[in-house]
């Protein structure tokens, strides 16, 4: 079995599902599956794949588990509850041939409460089963090397002494195995640098902080959950808010572009939210911004956190650490770039909400080739109420 524990995935599926149990338990959601690169066959491994998501569904959380996921301050004990009789549902996920040539098409269908722990496991099963099949002699000490001159790249630094980055690769990663020797490698030696792990098993067995809040789907369901279309970022907001108290405090800033996201993150969020995390676009000019963004609501920006997590090196994170000191608060999620460089090519590899109580959902990111929506029309009128510019 690739995964073995129902933690093996990110803190933010159990945050955002708490909120699903707490405020949308019954809303219904379609996610699918994605590869954006091309030429990658992986129909040869169908049947793998169908079995190791077979052994996925038989998964429950233990008792050791539970008591884990307890000890957040932020996690709820009827959350808990739930969770001692929580098991995947195997009906509600389907493993097919694709349309075009070496496709396979990965879809899932049902409750949003019960299937929104699918998608960082499966997209970890497609990438496991692709590269011991590939590459079934992997270059071990290559990837060592590999992260060893990243780390020392911090580490030998006089001016990064305020450095601080988390392991974020779970999804992407090359196998469970890399992926752990990664997080173990960076608590050894990278000390006050490394902060945590997005993981949440990984954060239980080496003792690190588990990190993350909220993903792009969390707001994209809120477009068919909340009042009305122009207000679905606001109340996404407003509602984990309300679930969290002021706890948990990192606004995703992307799912509209972040003229949208700033339209919408007013005095009022600016004040009560900890910060933003970046995710898509020039991450210079978002942290700038941002930065003028709090300014202008009277808000000190160095009382603010910004996290920068998309498609991050080490050595664009140590140029963003520069040009941002002193200046605010930032932290680092680095992913595939950590969990699965030892000199192959990485699967870019997506599973997306596209559906939420029959109605289409999206994101409109500010990378275009990370919009994705299955009804042109509406994510056509998405873009007209978002004053968001044509395709």
């Amino acid at each position: 079995m690739i995964i073995k524990s129902l933690l093996d995935t990110d803190l933010y599926k159990f945050t955002m599902m708490q909120v699903v149990l707490h405020h949308f338990p019954a809303a219904q959601v379609e996610y699918r599956y994605r590869c954006r690169t091309p030429g990658v066959n992986l129909r040869p491994y169908l049947d793998e794949i169908r079995q190791e998501i077979h052994s996925l569904c038989q998964l429950r959380f233990n008792d050791a588990e539970l008591a884990y996921l307890g000890s957040l301050r932020f996690i709820k004990s009827d959350f808990i509850d739930f969770l001692g009789l929580f098991h995947l549902p195997e009906k509600c996920i389907h493993v097919e041939q694709g349309d075009l040539d070496g496709e396979i098409a990965i879809t899932v269908i049902g409750p949003w409460l019960h299937t929104i722990l699918f998608e960082i496991p499966v997209l970890a099963i497609v990438n496991e089963v692709y590269f011991r099949n590939v590459c079934p002699e992997p270059a071990w000490e290559e990837g060592r090397k590999r992260l060893e001159n990243k780390m020392n790249l911090v580490l030998e630094a006089s001016d990064l002494s305020d450095f601080r980055v988390a392991e974020y690769g779970t999804r992407r990663r090359f196998s469970h195995a890399w992926h752990n020797e990664v997080v173990a490698t960076m608590k050894s030696k990278m000390g006050e640098h490394f902060v945590g792990t997005s993981n949440v098993l990984f954060a239980m067995q080496h003792g690190v902080l588990p990190l993350g809040t909220m993903a792009h789907e969390y707001l994209q369901a809120c477009q068919a959950l909340g009042p009305r279309l122009r207000d679905s970022q606001v109340f996404a907001l407003e509602t984990w808010a309300k679930e969290y108290r002021g706890d948990l405090g990192i606004a995703l800033s992307d799912v509209y572009g972040v003229s949208a996201f700033l339209r919408d993150f007013d005095m009022y969020f600016c004040k009560l939210f900890d910060g933003a995390r970046h995710d898509s676009g020039d991450p210079f000019d978002w942290g700038e911004r941002m930065i003028a963004h709090y300014e202008a609501n009277r808000v000190d920006p160095r009382t603010k956190t910004l996290i920068f997590s998309d498609a991050l090196t080490f050595p664009k994170a140590i140029e963003l650490a520069r040009r941002f000191s002193g200046r605010c608060k930032v932290s680092f999620g680095i992913g595939t770039n950590l969990t699965n460089d030892l000199g192959h090519s990485p699967l870019q590899i997506v599973m997306k909400m596209v559906r939420c109580n029959g109605q289409p959902v999206a994101k409109v990111s500010d990378a275009p080739e990370k919009t994705m929506c299955d009804d042109k029309a509406y994510l056509a009128y998405l873009r007209q109420v978002f004053e968001l510019p044509p395709a």
